[in-house]
């Protein structure tokens, strides 16, 4: 059985990141394994531009972007099985992969994955890197009401016939959700010579970046109808008419406000899913808001030495976000391997843990707790609020002490927020024989 130092699950943005970052901070014996035929993930369907402006100052589209971080990992040298579906992963049955031990007897895990060229074979790891990314939420999640004919698909679907294999999936089309993939496709749908009659969206407020409502609805006519759903499709065969409605605060639809629109074509862009059955199986402990893994400042998981990163851990709404993010991922995994050969044990403020608490407004963090041994200078805390808020602050406070405090003029749960946390103010509010502490952000008006 082969052995690595890292094994990555996922050639997207995050898994190209991260495994360039590992490299680049030592690590050698590397494996990167994708289920497709390309690297890229995502990325590869992703022809618009807007791409790269954080990362490499420019904007690029998607496959560019990809491209740039291809050309990264292949320069390294960095193996990379294509056509690879991964089955399992596993830790070491004699060991007790949660339990604090020192660094040189933290178990091994075991990567099962299967492809046609080699069949099924196991790989040893000394960490795991999860860049799964996120799957489309389907129909059957929704409870429309109506047949099942052809011409339903999912915006990533049709992105992917559009963009990839040549074909146009409609004429006449209607858009349930705004986000930024049914923003995008409105566009697209558009420049390929359809009629995109509305977006939908079951929300009082997009699910997309406010750029993407302005450049792909606006410039092009599209109305968007906020707090709307779809009540009936009508076609047996084929789509042949959607039909929308009003929904009231409990997002029930109202009577008499019914519209019908005739269409070939309803696309779904109703959210993403964090593909996480791996990180299941393996007793990864996953946010009931995310869905994704629940990680410390290193973006480790309660499993040691497996980390995560990008969409498998929380969607993300720029990629330049989710390069910055599995580079931290690779370098923390690099350092794991290196504490691991070194059989070195973790120092005593290891011991002090703050655990970061979402109120008033904030739905989530990434991370959920942080170790001071471990933490940076400087914390970045990237989190989704829960409704629109105007003018107000988003701050911190650690033992009733504010630390951090940011004036946001508009936030919306369609785009991504972030705080970054300073660890010499977090040490000024540790007191002795005191190793546990929580901290709070907020949303304020004032």
């Amino acid at each position: 059985m082969r052995q690595y130092d890292i094994v990555i699950i996922g050639a997207g943005p995050a898994g190209l990141a991260a495994a360039v970052a590992a490299f680049d901070d030592g690590a050698r014996r590397i494996l990167i394994l994708e289920r497709d035929r390309e690297p890229g993930g995502i990325l590869n369907q992703c022809i618009h531009n807007g791409f790269g402006l954080h990362t490499f100052k420019e904007e690029l589209t998607g496959p560019e972007y990809a491209d740039r971080f291809i050309k990264q990992v292949r320069e390294r040298g960095i193996e990379c099985r294509l056509n690879t579906m991964v089955m399992d992963i596993g830790v070491d049955s004699g060991r007790d992969a949660n339990a604090t031990r020192e660094p040189s007897a933290r178990p091994m895990k075991y990567v099962t994955a299967m492809s046609r060229a080699d069949g099924m074979y196991q790989v040893a790891a000394r960490t795991v890197i999860l860049a799964m990314g996120c799957r489309e939420r389907p129909r059957g999640a929704l409870n429309i009401p109506g047949y099942r004919p052809a011409g339903i698909y999912s915006a990533g679907t049709a992105q992917r016939l559009v963009n990839m294999q040549g074909y146009l999936p409609g004429r006449r089309v209607v858009i349930l959700g705004s986000g930024d993939i049914g923003l995008i496709m409105a566009r697209r749908m558009t420049l390929e010579g359809a009629k995109v009659l509305v977006v939908a969206e079951l929300m009082p407020y997009s699910g997309g970046l406010k750029r993407n409502i302005v450049q792909c609805l606006d410039d092009y006519g599209i109305s968007l109808k906020l707090s709307h759903t779809v009540v009936d499709i009508s076609g047996k065969e084929r789509v042949e008419s959607v039909t929308l409605a009003q929904v009231d605060e409990n997002r029930r639809p109202i009577a008499g406000t019914e519209e019908t629109y005739e269409c070939d074509t309803l696309l779904l862009s109703v959210g993403l899913l964090p593909e996480n059955e791996l990180s299941a199986g393996l007793g990864v402990e996953l946010s009931p808001v995310t869905s994704g893994p629940i990680v410390n400042e290193s973006l480790e998981t309660n499993v040691g030495g497996v980390f995560a990163c990008g969409n498998v851990l929380h969607v993300h709404d720029l990629v330049d976000f989710v390069s910055e993010e599995a580079a931290l991922a690779g370098k923390n995994a690099a350092a794991y391997v290196k504490r691991m050969e070194a059989a070195e044990g973790d120092a005593k403020e290891a011991e002090i843990e703050i655990e970061i608490k979402p109120l008033s407004g904030v739905r989530y963090t990434v991370p959920s707790h942080v170790r001071l041994a471990r933490m940076q200078p400087e914390q970045v805390v990237r989190f989704r609020v829960g409704d629109v808020y105007k003018n107000c602050f988003i701050r911190a406070y650690l033992n009733g002490r504010q630390i951090a405090s940011k004036k946001r003029p508009v936030m919306a749960p369609g785009e991504m927020e972030q705080l970054k946390l300073k660890k010499e103010q977090l040490l000024e509010c540790v007191e002795p024989g005191t190793s546990s502490y929580c901290l709070e952000i907020r949303v304020e008006e004032k």
